[in-house]
């Protein structure tokens, strides 16, 4: 270590403003309590790196999309037993589509069972339990369908509540 001179402190370090040790001893008070505040800190500029994007000089990204994708339907329309608006994916045109019902096995169950107790119940005429077809408006084709799973099932209970897509609400 460094020093400036014999019994004084050394060189190195922060220095304080305080008189040396030995001066204490003569009646004047000993070193402030707290140190003085550090200098502010220097501002240090601070460097961004700006590189060149190619795509605010008018370059097309190369995964750009432009419009909406074809024959991927925007919206998810439910097909159940009552008639639904749709976007046709044959002619294009969109409207609500026509329901049409066939026989399916839970009516001719449902109209077999009350002949063994020796009456004609009216089933077929129960429309719920017929099988839908949906078929476009403008060109006569097939949409979707919605088939009757359960022979037994009567009526579908957990959606029983859902109001019609094709009724305003």
């Amino acid at each position: 270590m460094e020093t400036k001179g014999m019994g004084e402190e050394p060189a190195l370090g922060v220095p304080y403003g305080y008189a040396p040790a030995s001066y204490y001893g003569q009646g004047v008070a000993g070193p402030p309590t707290q140190p003085p505040p550090p200098p502010p800190p220097l501002q240090q500029q601070q460097m961004y790196y700006v590189g060149q994007n190619p795509y605010q000089a008018g370059m097309i990204p190369p995964n750009a999309v432009f419009g909406d994708p074809k024959g991927i339907p925007l919206q998810q329309t439910m097909f159940r037993d009552t008639p639904a608006p749709f976007q046709c994916v044959y002619c294009g045109s969109s409207g609500i589509t026509t329901v049409r019902s066939k026989p399916s096995l839970a009516a001719v169950v449902g109209c077999m069972m009350p002949f063994m107790l020796g009456v004609c119940f009216l089933c077929p005429s129960m429309d719920c339990l017929w099988h839908k077809y949906h078929y476009c408006p403008s060109c006569g084709q097939k949409v979707a369908d919605f088939k009757k799973s359960d022979p037994c099932l009567v009526v579908d209970m957990p959606r029983w509540h859902e109001e019609s897509f094709a009724v305003p609400a």
